[in-house]
């Protein structure tokens, strides 16, 4: 008997409880969406025969409130469960090394704007002339991979594509959320345990932005 979408929605909630992080794909972690075909998906999911569901249950992972998308591992699209959410927030704003060593000038630039108004929308962005050899979106995905930004897509007026990006003190507010503050030493070696757990479980070999 086929599974139907509001079953499958229930089962990545309950995976997303269970590991506390899900990946959007993977050929062998858990995700979203080898969830919903019921076997891991290697390349694109959008080329998978169950396509449509798999962006179905996406949308309502998203939209979930007790889901936090960001690219925690792998720099892929990662759900991370409500319980998890102080520790990933700890580490958005420790502004570590790790992430500010080798930071291009473009990134810089677009991160002191997000500081200074909060949020932005990637479809207003005022762009310099000067870093106009750069593209705007490649910028925003390397803030994305050092955590230093909350970032959701959304469609304009238009109908294209288009990112809200903010600062994770703004998406705290926007969000209010008010978990308890974690030492980032803390939080870091937490994500790393679980994500140790699940390559021993799954065969794996995910990491972390620190880790890479």
């Amino acid at each position: 008997m086929k599974t139907s979408a509001a079953t499958k929605f229930r089962n990545v909630l309950a995976a997303l409880r269970e590991f506390g992080l899900l990946l959007e794909t993977d050929s062998a972690l858990p995700s979203v969406s080898g969830l919903v075909a019921g076997e891991p998906i290697r390349g694109s999911w959008w080329k998978h025969s169950q396509s449509h569901e798999i962006f179905a249950v996406l949308q309502e992972v998203v939209d979930h409130k007790d889901v936090l998308v960001t690219k925690l591992v792998c720099g892929k699209v990662t759900f991370v469960q409500r319980r998890l959410w102080a520790d990933v927030l700890s580490i958005g704003l420790a502004r570590e090394a790790w992430q500010m060593t080798k930071l291009p000038l473009s990134g810089q630039m677009l991160l002191d704007q997000i500081d200074q108004k909060g949020s932005l929308q990637t479809n207003q962005l005022d762009w310099p002339t000067k870093f106009q050899a750069e593209k705007p979106g490649e910028v925003v995905r390397e803030l994305e991979k050092r955590i230093l930004i909350h970032s959701q897509e959304f469609h304009t007026e238009t109908g294209a594509h288009a990112k809200l990006i903010e600062s994770w003190e703004y998406w705290a507010r926007r969000t209010r959320f008010k978990g308890e503050r974690v030492a980032v030493g803390n939080a870091k070696r937490k994500l790393e345990q679980r994500i140790e757990a699940l390559n021993e479980r799954f065969g794996a070999s995910a990491k972390l932005p620190w880790s890479v």
